[in-house]
């Protein structure tokens, strides 16, 4: 899936994210609204994960939804 469609239909994916990173909170989501640079910041906030560590999970998650 590209990542056009995620942010399209973000309301659908914000569920899927949240278990997918289950330290992001409902307030990290409704900011990120799609934004896979946000997303990915997010997550390195969250988790303390570089840069491309974060971006590659992004990729994979959004690969396999």
């Amino acid at each position: 899936m590209n990542w056009n469609q995620v942010e399209g239909n973000w309301q659908q994916f914000k569920g899927k994210a949240q278990a997918q990173w289950g330290k992001l909170t409902n307030d990290d989501l409704d900011v990120i609204k799609g934004n896979r640079t946000a997303l990915v910041g997010k997550i390195q906030e969250r988790y303390g994960k570089a840069q491309e560590e974060a971006e590659r999970e992004v990729d994979e998650w959004s690969r396999h939804h």
